[in-house]
């Protein structure tokens, strides 16, 4: 396994959303964040001997990963149950499929309703509704109080 397999799989499952972030991180996420989505995985493209991904293990299975040699608890967000990986061949193909379907299943589960009502729409009104959120993100961001 390596990125862009794992990047392909992540973006046939449905509402993933991709972002880059915090350096060379491609981070996944169940719903568009400018809709309260969340993220669920991130793989770590600088090659700089870190982990290679970070993904939500969620706390039943959190105990049992960290026993697997090459998986350790992920920096910043072992508090809520994520893992990281510091080899692609802690597991083989399928089993890699499964770990982040996993957690995108976790991930998803979690949404509050009104995420989850969104993503129930119809892609074109989604789109609008993404759309929007945005513009009234980037609203907020550039005026400041004085």
């Amino acid at each position: 396994m390596d990125a862009e397999r794992i990047r392909a799989f992540l973006l046939k499952l449905p509402h993933v959303v991709e972002t880059m972030q915090w350096g060379a991180n491609l981070v996944f996420w169940t719903g568009d964040k400018a809709i309260g989505g969340k993220m669920f995985a991130l793989v770590n493209l600088d090659g700089d001997g870190r982990a290679v991904i970070s993904y939500s293990a969620g706390a039943e299975r959190y105990a049992e990963l960290l026993e697997i040699d090459g998986i350790f608890p992920a920096p910043y967000m072992a508090r809520i149950y994520w893992v990281a990986a510091e080899r692609w061949s802690v597991f083989r193909n399928p089993e890699w499929e499964q770990q982040l379907r996993s957690a995108y299943d976790l991930t998803l589960a979690k949404l509050p309703p009104k995420t989850r009502a969104t993503l129930a729409l119809p892609k074109a009104k989604q789109k609008q509704l993404i759309a929007e959120r945005r513009k009234l993100l980037a609203a907020r961001s550039t005026t400041s109080p004085n």
